[in-house]
């Protein structure tokens, strides 16, 4: 909250428009436009800031629930002072807007003019050449030779030497700890190493607290909150006179910044070491592609870094911790990806029977429900883009040019029209056909993708994740890993409600409180 005292640039800006919001609220009609049940009233001037501000706590649920009432699975929501967005959960025009019509929905400045400080020009906060190049680059560290060092020489070290020892020391000890957190830690180790070829060694016994894993978590929740701030010149103004959360951006920032040029120094050095030498494809990392691309200017480059350790850490964790709350609430579930991870174990034996690549790349049942998990909490809840020029959708809604049009995972992953009225079932076998054919395995599982359309959680069309199947080895691994050793039980009071927190990716508010159970006889 803003106090006079401390902040009279901001009061000045905002007092003629807070008596402006009252008068209107008691005294104006909402506007015929918005005229249809399921819409949030809309008002001159000030939009549908009231619903709006009623929904502050928890947007995704209620935007869903307008999305779910809409006839088209569309709606636009009416800004203060007369800024419109689009929301949409239709498949085709979802399609539209990242393959059909991809030059026309870009970033756009609304969206990096936010993200600016943070990320900067990288890969995630760019469009046209500076996005085609940094894509090039990096799609080299995500072929099967890469994926399978990834799995191997980092992930399942991590797991093994790191991961699991902590939650077998919790469980003899009948401690309760944040799995967000932990497995934040994970990631951030592994996107670090497999990336930058350098270990924070962020997830070890006594958990330290990381100056810089601290700054990060800062900085990703005050540039989050920039989106949520319903007029971009309040926080704007904050940033020009150095107060508030937006002088605690700049903090934080700069030691993002600072660690991430450490980094980028390190590497250059190691290559200037190599006095000439070509470094070997099998030692290359993500930073060391950029650095003898020919663009080794030292921001650009932190800007790459930073972009890639947001990517790593926060979207895999965010998965995992939703997924083990929703094991835990379904253990039929649990059962059947027990005995998958048996058979791939061969019986009683605590390693894999061929490689750890290869087996836990056919863990089926397990990605299938974990599609599942991330068809009701995408890591990335909601996408927005913004038009470059005017335009119609599908669905016949008019897009004029600068408009921001958001498509809605979280959305689509509740929609009876696409998933069918058993929707709010927790339901694997929904993404799994029986094989018929000897050369598949007769009778066993056979995962059926849906259409990417449908079911944008790694986007799709020319931006769909690059790290979409490294994803899913990382969580896979860590599944096997866990469950195989460890029944997960929430720490909890009964009626426990999670809340999916509002951020850059889909945080579990307040953390996730678990207890660990060994089980009787290591699988």
């Amino acid at each position: 909250m803003f106090q006079l005292d401390q902040f009279p640039p901001i009061f000045l800006v905002i007092l003629p428009l807070l008596l402006l919001l009252f008068l209107t609220h008691k005294i104006l009609k909402p506007s015929i436009s918005q005229s249809s049940s399921y819409l949030p009233k809309s008002y001159p001037i000030i939009g549908s800031f009231f619903a709006m501000k009623k929904h502050r706590n928890d947007p995704l649920s209620w935007e869903s629930d307008v999305l779910q009432s809409s006839p088209s699975s569309t709606f636009i929501l009416h800004l203060p002072l007369g800024g419109r967005q689009i929301f949409t959960a239709n498949p085709q025009n979802v399609e539209h807007i990242l393959k059909t019509q991809f030059p026309i929905y870009q970033k756009g400045s609304s969206f990096t003019s936010v993200l600016q400080d943070l990320l900067g020009h990288g890969i995630f906060n760019v469009d046209g050449q500076e996005w085609k190049f940094q894509r090039q680059v990096a799609s080299h560290e995500f072929n099967t030779k890469s994926l399978r060092k990834f799995v191997e020489q980092v992930v399942d070290s991590e797991v093994t030497d790191r991961l699991i020892p902590i939650l077998s020391n919790a469980a003899k000890k009948g401690m309760v700890l944040d799995l967000q957190d932990i497995l934040k830690r994970f990631t951030f180790d592994n996107i670090c190493k497999i990336a930058f070829g350098y270990d924070p060694r962020y997830l070890t016994p006594s958990l330290p607290e990381a100056p810089f894993a601290t700054a990060f978590e800062e900085a990703v929740e005050i540039s989050s909150q920039r989106f949520r701030t319903f007029l971009p010149i309040m926080w704007k103004v904050q940033r020009f006179f150095n107060i508030g959360s937006e002088r605690k951006l700049k903090k934080v920032v700069s030691q993002v910044k600072e660690f991430a040029k450490r980094l980028v120094k390190q590497k250059k050095n190691e290559l200037d070491n190599l006095n000439g030498k070509s470094l070997p494809e099998s030692s290359l990392d993500l930073l060391s592609r950029f650095l003898i691309s020919g663009h080794a200017d030292e921001r650009f480059v932190t800007d790459i870094v930073i972009s890639f350790m947001l990517a790593g850490r926060d979207t895999t964790s965010a998965a995992l911790t939703w997924f083990f709350l929703l094991l835990a609430k379904n253990p039929n579930v649990e059962d059947e990806i027990l005995k998958e991870i048996k058979r791939k174990k061969n019986g009683g034996s605590s390693k894999f029977e061929n490689s750890v690549f290869d087996d836990v790349r056919h863990l089926v049942y397990t990605h299938a429900s974990l599609c599942e998990s991330m068809r009701f909490y995408p890591p990335v809840p909601v996408d927005t883009k913004e038009a470059m020029s005017d335009d119609m959708l599908p669905d016949g809604t008019k897009v004029k040019k600068g408009m921001r049009v958001s498509y809605h995972p979280y959305a689509m992953g509740r929609s009876e029209k696409l998933w069918g009225k058993d929707w709010p079932e927790f339901k694997p076998e929904r993404w799994l056909e029986r094989a018929t054919a000897a050369a598949e395995g007769e009778g066993e599982w056979r995962f059926v993708a849906m259409d990417p359309y449908s079911y944008p959680v790694f986007q799709a069309g020319p931006r769909i994740c690059l790290g979409k199947d490294m994803a899913f080895l990382q969580m896979k691994r860590v599944v096997a890993g866990v469950l195989s050793q460890f029944k997960v039980v929430p720490a909890v009071e009964d009626g426990f409600r999670p809340v999916l927190f509002p951020s850059l990716t889909a945080r579990m508010r307040g953390g996730f409180p678990v207890r660990f159970e060994e089980r009787n006889g290591t699988m």
